[in-house]
């Protein structure tokens, strides 16, 4: 999760305590000009014995009132990033709206006991920790539950362990489906969590408090891109060791691709009834690194639930929603959320207070599925140099949309993409894949960046902010990135919802990567005299598991297989005169890791090997990507 800097708090008072199931450490205090009554430090107990660091901020009841404690409806905050770590001054600003906040560091972060594990105890705690909330005097019984990315994936662990004080969650960009995509995407690994781990996942270990460790740790950090060149990556060679569960479950999660039990945490996909029937409001951006999640979540849960389950989709990077700008390209000024956390409360507002307001009625609530499609803007520089895509609103019934004409594009000889079926006869296109020369990975759907990965949109072109791509060329250029590209469009050309690339395609090794991008080609322009290749979407497919994800067989080497790509979905207006284009390689690194094409166990392979690779697109073989074509009077 992104991490920025959070506004100031006011003076803290001396107040009243919180309860008395779990002794504070520190006297209760008045927080903010509103005055927000603090308990912190407060050591929940969990069902294990293991303690967990829990701060509670609610609104004091009037000193001469004489007042009993008021039972206030709870909104519930688990994080792995430090509980005082907050942005939006979510604790100070509910509570004095009427809530009791509790904010929480998970097992094994920050202040709290026991063992880091990925997510699997996150259920369990946060089961204790709601009824812990329940028998509390301040508490009414009633917890809803709001998160970004990781705290997002608390929230949707509670929802699926069908806890009974659970009213509603408001889980964005959060981690789920992880062995479908967001962390094994297609059978590949994603190093946004190689990443993770050696900056924010160590920085709140119970390793890093150690003063010992801190010159190891920092080395690590600074060392990320040499430890990425050197993959795989095996236990005790990083100072890695140094945070043993941590250095475990990289390499356990480097190794598993097989989307099986060890990735059944938050699989909202497979598993929807496990989801508690509860008001849900799902937010995601296009460029998110969990947005194939938000909205395949969507579709699940809608299936599922007799409640209300809302999405909005917007044209941002991850934990990005309050702003209109990500990567190289402006969306305008409408992309962004306007003060988020008054959104995020009037939701709670609704379904844990009863209040008739916005839900249901106005944007953006007034629709269950509400998105932004990109691309209707000027295409102008403008005075930071981002290249205004732009984009507008709109309200919709259901995702994916009931109307959408799902129009397939045929690789064609040539590298030409029309919607003509490819001529009979060998037409085939082959180009070499070095694992120690991947393609290089320039923005899309990505987290925990840090200067090892660009966010958001970006023209496919390397420049000094590239660091595996520093000279500026494009990525088009290089022998092993094969284009297939439309004509100059002759009207508009809205494309919405998800995107499949189908090869038929062999090598001549037991295993391989197939990777595919979706880019919109604008034309040379005054602002942009070369043009601007702007990603929209990418997926991969480990060949092992070209029939399943959930179990491998390696190829025969020469053998022609179909493969299927399934990309982030998106929504842009291709305009007039712009290019669609697909670009199919074998590698999207960092993005993905390379693949060593050995067919040697994951992670654990012993060296690599250069891959000729090759993609077919004749009638026998009809390559080709399926577009979500909204027709033009519809718009």
């Amino acid at each position: 999760m992104r991490r920025r800097a959070a506004p100031l708090l006011a003076a803290v008072f001396l107040g009243t305590g919180v309860g008395a199931r779990a002794p504070a450490q520190d006297a209760a205090a008045y927080a903010g000009g509103a005055g927000v009554v603090v308990t912190r430090d407060v050591m929940v107990p969990m069902r294990d014995g293991v303690r967990l660091a829990t701060d509670v901020y609610r609104p004091p009841s009037p000193p001469d009132s004489g007042a009993t404690t008021e039972k206030l409806p709870t909104i519930l905050i688990r994080s792995p990033y430090g509980k005082d770590f907050d942005p939006y001054a979510l604790g100070p600003s509910w509570a004095a709206h009427g809530y009791a906040v509790v904010v929480q560091d998970t097992r094994g972060r920050y202040k709290s006991e026991g063992v880091w594990h990925w997510l699997t105890d996150d259920g369990p705690d946060g089961l204790d920790t709601v009824d812990w909330i329940s028998h509390q005097s301040w508490s009414n019984g009633d917890v809803g539950m709001w998160g970004i990315s990781y705290l997002g994936g608390t929230a949707h662990a509670l929802a699926m362990a069908g806890d009974a004080h659970l009213k509603t969650v408001i889980p964005i960009d959060a981690v789920s489906d992880m062995g479908y995509h967001g962390l094994r995407n297609g059978g590949a690994f994603e190093l946004r969590f190689f990443n993770w781990i050696f900056s924010y996942g160590l920085a709140g270990s119970r390793e890093a408090r150690d003063s010992t460790n801190r010159r190891a740790f920092g080395d690590l950090a600074r060392e990320r891109r040499d430890f990425l060149r050197r993959l795989p990556l095996r236990r005790g060679t990083t100072p890695l060791r140094l945070a043993p569960e941590y250095e475990d479950w990289l390499v356990q999660a480097m190794a598993h691709g097989a989307n099986d039990d060890f990735w059944a945490q938050n699989d909202i996909i497979d598993h929807a009834e496990r989801y508690k029937d509860i008001p849900v409001y799902l937010i995601g951006g296009w460029y998110d690194s969990w947005a194939a999640s938000t909205a395949a979540n969507f579709v699940a849960l809608s299936r599922r639930l007799k409640s209300p389950v809302y999405l909005i989709m917007g044209p941002w990077i991850h934990g990005s929603q309050d702003q209109s700008a990500h990567g190289q390209v402006s969306f305008g000024p409408d992309a962004a959320m306007s003060q988020p956390n008054l959104w995020w409360l009037e939701w709670f507002d609704h379904f844990l207070r009863g209040k008739d307001n916005r839900v249901g009625k106005a944007p953006p609530f007034s629709s269950r599925v509400r998105i932004f499609i990109m691309g209707t803007g000027d295409h102008t520089k403008d005075a930071q140099g981002r290249m205004t895509h732009g984009g507008r609103w709109r309200d919709e019934r259901e995702w994916p949309l009931a109307r959408t004409r799902y129009t397939s594009y045929y690789l064609q000889r040539g590298g030409g993409l029309t919607t003509d079926v490819p001529e009979a006869g060998d037409q085939a296109t082959s180009f070499t894949f070095d694992p120690r020369d991947p393609v290089p990975t320039i923005g899309g759907n990505i987290s925990s960046g840090d200067g090892i990965l660009l966010q958001g949109g970006w023209d496919q072109r390397g420049s000094d902010t590239v660091w595996n791509w520093p000279r500026p060329v494009p990525l088009s250029a290089r022998p092993d990135v094969v284009v297939f590209q439309t004509p100059p469009l002759e009207t508009d050309v809205e494309v919405t919802g998800p995107i499949t690339v189908k090869l038929w395609a062999s090598c001549n090794r037991r295993d391989t990567d197939f990777t595919a991008k979706l880019i919109d080609v604008h034309p040379p322009s005054p602002d942009y005299p070369q043009g601007f290749d702007l990603n929209l979407g990418d997926g991969i497919i480990r060949a092992r598991f070209r029939d399943s994800l959930a179990r491998e067989r390696l190829m025969q080497p020469g053998t022609v297989y179909e493969f299927t790509i399934e990309l982030y979905p998106t929504s842009n207006v291709f305009r007039k005169g712009h290019r669609i284009r697909v670009d199919i390689s074998s590698s999207n690194f960092p993005r993905f890791d390379a693949n060593p094409n050995t067919g040697e166990p994951l992670n654990d392979n012993h060296g690599v090997l250069v891959a000729t690779n090759t993609i077919y697109h004749d009638r026998a073989h009809p390559s080709h990507v399926v577009l979500p074509i909204i027709p033009l009077p519809d718009r």
